[in-house]
């Protein structure tokens, strides 16, 4: 982790399935959104062990809500914020698209998505985990923000363009594609 916890190891729970965003990914990620989140507010979606969540809040975002479905694993995230003293982040237990809509819309600056891959759908217009997560993330995302989304292929621009969003960014590390969105000039 870097930011002002830099170098602390998150204490995650075994849960089978889990596969955290890589070291690398996150620095890449992070040096993308320009190192500093001071003010920033963000949701990570699917949070799993937080460590994005955990990383934005360690890089100044004011505030962080953490999504996790599995109680063990959420319980595990706020137990590494009570540690790192993250006061601005909030963990919430429940399915991600469900609380995802519970929040108020444009107000974040970034939404970390990282949905199980054992759902994907190629480019599902919509209708898959991976669609709805998009929908979801489109009415929470600030003007200016950012949709961060991980996923076991790359994402077209003219699948992307379904919601009203463009590729900024793009990386791969082993079976992971990893994608930094925002809307599109013309949304």
């Amino acid at each position: 982790m870097g930011g002002l916890w830099k170098r602390s190891k998150l204490q995650v729970p075994v849960v089978e399935g889990l596969r955290p965003t890589s070291d690398r990914v996150r620095e890449t990620l992070f040096n993308w959104l320009g190192q500093d989140l001071t003010g920033l507010r963000c949701v990570d979606a699917f949070a799993g062990t937080g460590a994005l969540g955990l990383e934005a809040a360690s890089r100044g975002a004011v505030e962080v809500c953490c999504i996790e479905a599995n109680a063990g694993l959420a319980l595990g995230l706020r137990r590494n914020a009570e540690r790192l003293g993250a006061s601005q982040l909030r963990v919430v237990t429940g399915d991600a698209l469900e609380r995802m809509a519970q929040l108020p819309a444009g107000l974040w600056d970034v939404v970390f998505l990282d949905p199980p891959f054992a759902q994907a759908q190629a480019h599902d217009a919509g209708q898959g985990l991976f669609g709805q997560a998009l929908s979801q993330a489109v009415r929470l995302l600030a003007p200016q923000g950012f949709v961060y989304l991980e996923a076991p292929h790359a994402w077209s621009a003219e699948a992307l363009s379904h919601w009203g969003l463009e590729l900024w960014r793009h990386g791969k590390a082993g079976a992971v594609h990893y994608h930094l969105l925002q809307r599109a000039a013309a949304s």
